[in-house]
């Protein structure tokens, strides 16, 4: 029951930082002719993870996870902490790339940026 708990205010929290994030692209992104080479397709991949949150509860689609640790498939139950642990850090790989892909685009490196919304997509379960 407490691990359900752990899955909604990890959602909410995931979210309000998904919102906000997409609202300060497209703040960012109104200016056209300061668009970087990839402007548009951050804002795809944002709008892809926003209808994703959309459609599924939190923890499901939409929501980034990473691979699976070594740890996870030596057959031991994880605790609601590990699990916690495991949300909290792809949620952050996650903003991480979706920054890495603004500063790339702001600098004009199509190249990473493109490499940054890759990662992120694939963080998102999006690929």
């Amino acid at each position: 029951m407490s691990m359900h708990k752990c899955r909604v205010v990890t959602g909410t929290i995931l979210e309000a930082l998904v919102v906000a994030t997409t609202g300060a692209c497209f703040l960012c992104a109104t200016g056209a002719a300061q668009a970087g080479p990839c402007t548009a397709q951050i804002a795809q991949v944002k709008q892809e993870i926003s209808k994703a949150q959309a459609a599924s509860s939190p923890g499901g689609a939409g929501t980034p996870s990473a691979q699976q640790s070594i740890g996870a498939q030596l057959h031991h139950q994880p605790t609601v902490q590990s699990i916690q642990r495991a949300e909290d850090t792809a949620a952050a790989q996650a903003a991480e790339a979706l920054d890495r892909a603004s500063v790339a685009d702001k600098r004009g490196d199509a190249q990473a940026c493109e490499s940054a919304l890759h990662d992120a997509k694939e963080l998102y379960g999006l690929q």
